[in-house]
């Protein structure tokens, strides 16, 4: 963090001058986890975009919302209504159409969402990522603007995800984060009109499952499998 309050404190115009490519991954890290680390509520829109060996497309979007600590909020709003939510010690997830919720352990959920637990102070990319690289700006079609930069996290054991990369901007603020699983599957998650510590209610990270909704729970069906 020292490293971090000297770049803060040299201005953002000779930060934003260096190139991004030349930082080093540890610097990044830190700064991201430093202009998170204030933020005590996020918000912003998403779209999703799920591809499965390298056919099955897929695209959802919504609005996510973050609160220290621990606590998510994904409301999937098209092209169907889903919700996931973590009240900073179950993982809820609800898709109304099926009349159905599952609930897990934080701690138990290999969810592939777990890198944005960074985004709710709960943790730090060292928690998450067994090691962590700048992946190379080679320019092109696709490759990301000027000043942004892309991390690679190697994820821990059970982690619930094989890689991660994450994209940051000048600010060390995230724009998208595209996490890679088992079976070819990736999940690319594209941020949009960040707020910081906004006023938001701990009502909204707290489910309750309508009358009518049969709720599955995965920390006990994992826990009596042999």
């Amino acid at each position: 963090m020292v490293l971090v309050a000297a770049l803060a404190a040299a201005g953002a115009a000779a930060a934003g001058n260096r190139p991004a490519e030349r930082r080093s991954a540890k610097a990044v890290s830190k700064a991201i986890e430093q202009h998170y680390h204030d933020a005590r509520t996020l918000k912003a829109i998403f779209l999703e975009t799920y591809r499965a060996g390298g056919g099955d497309i897929r695209l959802e979007s919504g609005t996510v919302y973050f609160q220290r600590p621990g606590r998510m909020r994904w409301d999937y709003e098209s092209p169907q209504k889903k919700l996931f939510l973590t009240d900073g010690h179950q993982a809820w997830f609800y898709i109304p159409a099926n009349h159905t919720a599952s609930r897990t352990s934080m701690r138990k959920s290999a969810d592939w969402r777990t890198p944005f637990a960074l985004l709710t102070g709960k943790a730090k990319l060292g928690e998450i990522c067994s090691k962590v690289s700048i992946v190379p700006n080679e320019g092109g079609p696709g490759a990301p603007p000027a000043g942004h930069t892309v991390l690679d996290c190697q994820p821990k054991d059970r982690a619930g995800f094989l890689d991660a990369q994450i994209e940051v901007d000048r600010e060390a603020r995230v724009v998208s984060v595209v996490v890679k699983q088992p079976g070819d599957i990736s999940t690319e998650v594209r941020f949009g009109n960040w707020q910081e510590n906004i006023a938001l209610p701990k009502s909204l990270f707290v489910f309750e499952p309508p009358k009518g909704v049969s709720v599955v729970d995965e920390s006990a069906i994992a826990g009596s499998t042999p």
